[in-house]
């Protein structure tokens, strides 16, 4: 079991920048033992008046669209180039076989993840919605106190992680790959309405010409949708990692886009709706995990359980029995 020290230490580190007290203190806050969340809770609410400083990017993409690639890329662009320091939360996925996870998003950004001014935090997804860690806001905000003022979050990129990543950030990112006309069939019109930008990726040797193609393409898709409420009409960039082209394109992108939404209102506006969901969000939780650490609860589930799989008893039935036991 980690060390735990008092929530006056863990904040001086975080202040700091000590990179093992931040990380200490992700791990608290990670932690699922109710003897650790009210620590976590404290450390928190004494940081959080040194944090909102950042800019908060998601990143997400088809399979094989190489996140782990473009992020390496396009951190070491902004840490070497723009004079960042950045933290970067990956989202692993769980094995819901298992439950266990890989965690080998450091293995697959060797060169930022010894970058002094960089920060590589990969978490395992667990069961949360979207398998974005429920911790992951508390993360953010310890970044930020940290001093990193770019914080890049990773989504698995399956299912409806694309959705409460988007409810976390400030600009979200979609990398595609070129062949556009197959994948503008296959993708979610959801994600396409999210991403404030779309970067094709591998936009290198033969795939040069069809990325060009592929840009074309999905801005012209783009301008189909309704205006944002951000004002903002995203944009398409292709961009190669290897060569580490289009980096500067899409950089500028997004701070055309802070830009704009500081000016406008909508930066801040959003920031404060994100606030108000995190905490319906966190109720949410809370009930759902006192729920099912409730006695009764764990005495009766596996039997109702059972009767609702043989087909004994409905399944709202059994919801509403379970229910009226808290």
């Amino acid at each position: 079991m980690a060390k735990r020290f008092s929530a006056d230490k863990y904040v001086a580190g975080i202040l700091a920048g000590d990179r093992v007290m931040l990380s200490r203190a992700i791990t608290l806050v990670e932690s699922r033992l109710v003897s650790d969340l009210d620590l976590a809770q404290d450390v928190i609410n004494q940081v959080l008046p040194h944090a909102g400083r950042s800019v908060r990017i998601g990143i997400t993409g088809v399979p094989g669209v190489g996140k782990s690639t473009f992020i390496e890329s396009f951190g070491n662009y902004l840490i070497q180039e723009q004079g960042k320091k950045l933290a970067v939360l990956a989202i692993d996925p769980t094995s819901q076989r298992t439950g266990g996870s890989i965690l080998g998003d450091k293995t697959r950004m060797e060169s930022l993840s010894i970058n002094p001014q960089a920060f590589i935090r990969p978490s395992p997804a667990g069961r949360s919605l979207g398998g974005v860690t429920r911790s992951t806001r508390e993360s953010i905000i310890l970044c930020e106190a940290a001093g990193f003022d770019a914080i890049m979050v990773e989504t698995v990129g399956v299912g409806q992680s694309e959705t409460a990543v988007h409810a976390m950030v400030d600009f979200f990112l979609l990398l595609m790959l070129a062949g556009a006309g197959d994948e503008l069939q296959g993708i979610k019109r959801g994600i396409m309405e999210m991403a404030d930008a779309i970067a094709i990726t591998k936009a290198d040797g033969e795939n040069a010409m069809k990325a060009k193609a592929a840009r074309a393409e999905y801005q012209n898709a783009l301008h189909l949708y309704p205006m944002a409420a951000s004002g903002w009409l995203p944009k398409v960039s292709i961009c190669s990692a290897l060569e580490r082209t289009g980096l500067d394109t899409i950089y500028q992108t997004i701070a055309e886009y802070v830009e704009l939404t500081l000016q406008n209102g909508f930066f801040e506006k959003r920031r404060h709706d994100q606030n108000l969901q995190w905490m319906y969000e966190a109720i949410r939780q809370g009930l759902e995990d006192n729920f099912y650490a409730h006695q009764q609860v764990k005495d009766q589930l596996p039997g109702i359980a059972e009767q609702v799989k043989e087909g004994k008893k409905s399944a709202f039935a059994a919801a509403t029995e379970l229910l009226k036991l808290v």
